[in-house]
């Protein structure tokens, strides 16, 4: 499946490929469904009551019943929003969080596609949602919600930032950006030793681009009733939470990617157990750790956001990729990568 891209579309091709990116969207919707009731379950166990209990054995139905609640839901434009954009701003929003998907590997096998500039490409096309959350904003001809969205292309340009230089050091160590290539890299160590700056600047970064607490200022309810989607409803309003569960998926991935070690286990006498568990035991890791964020920490204020990007997380950003590029002339140290 992998190599389909690099070769000529025959009809062959062209039906695999198609399957492929099928059960790549099964996939992700079957994620983002569990992933839902998962945080509910993770909120209730933090907050001590008990979560969705009643649909469905142990509540597993309830966000299933959400989904087909909001499919039905009645579809509503106001009446002076301008009408084509308010259309096609969740689309805009959500097609490049299903398409950066693509290049994520779960294990040396088992992956969509394989190219040469895979982060890159993963970087370049997170870029884009913005576009559709400022649309939705602007075209809903609501206050709330365009400083909502104001607020979010604030947001995410400034943490785009330290997010990209957090992950310059990971491309000196791996001394390349393909993800595969990077992952065979920390075959004898995962980047996350000697990346740990690195690691967790990319990780309070990838939570403020996730628009998530404690960075939810783009829909913090308390100010805005609910931001850029405010006046969206029905599936429109689904697609704009699909997009952010899509994006958990998928930074929680490329963190386990980039400094995790991917599919490598921790040790060499684990090798027996298959790769893809070690992968999805580390990517369940780190979504845990994002939904337990959203129950413990407070929202922090606008100007604290922003003087904590530019601030602390540049600089710190900066810093280490000098420190990168010091640790890679270390002969004990590069000898790892």
């Amino acid at each position: 499946m992998g190599q389909l891209l690099s070769q000529p579309l025959s009809p062959l091709n062209a039906t695999l490929f198609t399957l492929g990116a099928v059960a790549l969207l099964l996939v992700i919707l079957g994620f983002v469904t569990y992933a839902i009731l998962f945080e509910r379950k993770v909120l209730g166990w933090v907050q001590l009551r008990h979560g969705p209990v009643r649909v469905g054995p142990w509540g597993m139905f309830q966000t299933v019943a959400d989904i087909l609640k909001l499919l039905v839901k009645e579809d509503t434009i106001p009446a002076q929003a301008d009408k084509p954009l308010f259309k096609i701003a969740p689309i805009i929003a959500f097609v490049p969080s299903f398409a950066i998907v693509a290049v994520i590997p779960f294990t040396e096998n088992l992956y969509f596609t394989d190219i040469g500039v895979a982060l890159l490409y993963y970087l370049a096309l997170t870029s884009i949602t913005v576009i559709g959350i400022l649309t939705g904003g602007w075209s809903s001809n609501n206050n709330y919600a365009l400083l909502g969205a104001m607020r979010s292309a604030a947001q995410m340009i400034s943490y785009e930032i330290p997010l990209i230089l957090s992950v310059v050091g990971v491309i000196l160590a791996a001394g390349s950006l393909n993800m595969i290539d990077i992952v065979e890299a920390q075959q004898n160590m995962w980047f996350i030793v000697p990346q740990i700056l690195g690691f967790v600047i990319f990780l309070i970064a990838s939570i403020a681009e996730l628009n998530r607490v404690p960075f939810d200022l783009p829909e913090a309810e308390s100010e805005l009733v609910a931001g850029y989607f405010v006046e969206y409803s029905g599936f429109r309003w689904a697609f704009f939470m699909l997009a952010e569960y899509v994006y958990i998926f998928a930074m929680s991935s490329l963190t386990t990617v980039l400094f995790l070690g991917g599919w490598h286990p921790p040790f060499d006498f684990l090798g027996f157990i298959p790769g893809i568990v070690w992968f999805l035991l580390k990517f369940l890791l780190i979504v845990f750790f994002l939904f337990w964020v959203r129950a413990t920490l407070p929202r922090i204020r606008i100007d604290q956001l922003m003087s904590l990007g530019w601030k602390v997380l540049l600089p710190l950003a900066i810093a280490n990729i000098f420190l990168s590029a010091l640790l890679k002339e270390v002969p004990w140290i590069s000898q790892f990568y």
